[in-house]
C-alpha cells in the first residue's frame, strides 16, 4: 500500500517550460528580499536559459526555482541568478537538492552565483553545497554598493565553486 501523505509531499525536480512564467514570478515574489524581475524575464528564463534552471513541484504546484546561465565566456561554468524555495517546502533541503540536480544536469565543471554578505541562507546553501561536491568555495566583492547600484543596493559578492567532483553513482 502508497503512503498516500509521502507521494503528495514529494517533490519532482524538472526543466521550466514556458507554463511555469506566472508561478515562478508569484514564488519569487513570496521569497523576499529576492529581487523580482519581470514576469516577461521568467518567461524567457524557462524558455531559453531551461537547459541551466530548474523548477521542483509538489501537488503539481511550483516550490522551487533556479535561474541560471552558462556565461557566454565560461561555457562550463553555471551561474546562478536566483534560487527561490516555497515557505511549504522549506526545511527539506530542496535549494541543495536543486544545485546537485543542475550541476548534474549541466555537467558543469564550476558554479558562480552572487551573494550579498547578509544573506546567511544563501552563503549557508552554496557553502553546503561546496562541502557536498568536493569543491573550494572563494568570493570577492564584483557588484559594490556605490559605483554599480548607485547606493541602492548592497554589494554583491561574487562566489565560485569549483572545480566540481563528479557525484558518485548510486
Amino acid at each position: 500500500m502508497v503512503d498516500s501523505k509521502a507521494v503528495k509531499e514529494e517533490i519532482n525536480l524538472r526543466a521550466p517550460v514556458p507554463e511555469d512564467g506566472a508561478a515562478i514570478f508569484d514564488l519569487v515574489a513570496a521569497c523576499p528580499p529576492l529581487d523580482q524581475n519581470s514576469m516577461y524575464c521568467n518567461l524567457l528564463q524557462a524558455t531559453d536559459f531551461s537547459d541551466t534552471s530548474v523548477v521542483a513541484e509538489m501537488d503539481g504546484a511550483v516550490v522551487g526555482w533556479i535561474s541560471g546561465y552558462a556565461p557566454p565566456r565560461e561555457p562550463d561554468t553555471l551561474f546562478v541568478w536566483q534560487v527561490a524555495v516555497s515557505e511549504k517546502a522549506r526545511g527539506r533541503g530542496l535549494g541543495k537538492r536543486m544545485l546537485m540536480h543542475l550541476a548534474e544536469r549541466t555537467g558543469a565543471t564550476s558554479l558562480k552565483t552572487t551573494i550579498t554578505d547578509d544573506n546567511e541562507a544563501s552563503w549557508a546553501l552554496f557553502r553546503g553545497f561546496a562541502k557536498a561536491r568536493g569543491a573550494e568555495l572563494t568570493f570577492i566583492p564584483w557588484f559594490r554598493r556605490e559605483p554599480h547600484f548607485g547606493g541602492r543596493h548592497a554589494t554583491e559578492n561574487l562566489l565560485t565553486i569549483g572545480p566540481l567532483q563528479r557525484r558518485a553513482a548510486a
